[in-house]
């Protein structure tokens, strides 16, 4: 019987490189919208839970690409990035200014800053599953037209 051995698995360096891909995945799909992106960095499989997102990267794309249409100038700072097993959860302050259509609302010309939180699920190399939860009603708020603020 042949016996081989494997090199031990450095999780340090695997939990590093999910970081890594996190990272990308939320500046090139996030902030930029790159749609070529998402063919790279996501699963076929890609499954988001929230937002009514149906699964897959196209549907990704037509999300990215519909968020990007009505938002300009979009900022994504990461406060905070913890990696665990397959998973990696980040805090992250994500402002833009409001130049068209988005979440059904005219565009404001009004911009806006919020916390959110993500979790990513990794599966060869790639992120396979997204969570994400964000403050809508400040969301709202912030992209309300300034008529309408002003008499709240």
């Amino acid at each position: 019987m042949v016996t081989t051995e494997r090199a031990p698995i450095d999780r340090a360096s695997e939990l590093e490189a999910n970081k890594t891909l996190v990272r990308r995945f939320i500046h090139e799909v996030f902030e930029q919208g790159d749609a070529k992106a998402i063919d790279e960095l996501a699963t076929v499989d890609y499954t988001p839970h929230g937002f009514g997102q149906q699964p897959g990267p196209a549907a990704l794309k037509a999300t990215q690409e519909r968020a990007h249409a009505g938002l300009s100038d979009a900022r994504i700072e990461i406060e905070d990035m913890i990696a665990e097993g397959d998973r990696v959860a980040v805090r992250l302050t994500s402002s833009a200014r409001q130049t068209g259509e988005f979440m059904g609302m005219p565009a404001s010309g009004r911009a806006y800053t919020i916390s959110e939180i993500h979790i990513f699920r990794i599966r060869d190399r790639r992120v396979s599953e997204h969570w994400h939860e964000m403050n809508v009603a400040s969301l709202m708020e912030q992209l309300k037209p300034i008529a309408e603020a002003s008499a709240s």
